[in-house]
């Protein structure tokens, strides 16, 4: 599926969230893993401000891509944002949303 990028050189971003284990399961605790190198994944929700806007998004970044002490409140700069559509059925149901990614969240200087 085609991915987005999306430009932040604009926005203030702040950590509304701390980052957490994102599961490939639930019912097993199993943790998603990145396809390609293997890391783990977290979720982190982000308060992005821009031209007057505030949204709250929750991004999926591996747990390569930051660095222990992202509480609320503290200000970071987005690497290599994406978003991508989705779609799938769960028990007859139709689903459909978009996912966010990034490669890295650091704190902004």
């Amino acid at each position: 599926m085609p991915s987005f990028k999306i430009d932040l050189s604009t926005a203030v971003v702040f950590v509304a969230t701390a980052p957490t284990p994102k599961l490939a399961n639930a019912k097993t605790g199993e943790r998603a893993m990145d396809r390609e190198t293997g890391a783990g994944l977290s979720t982190v929700g982000l308060l992005v401000s821009d031209e007057g806007e505030g949204n709250l998004y929750q991004v999926t970044i591996p747990e390569t891509g930051f660095q222990e002490g992202l509480v609320p409140g503290t200000p970071v700069r987005v690497v290599g944002l994406k978003a991508r559509d989705w779609e799938n059925e769960f028990n007859g149901q139709k689903r459909h949303g978009i996912s966010f990614r990034a490669v890295a969240i650091t704190p902004a200087v």
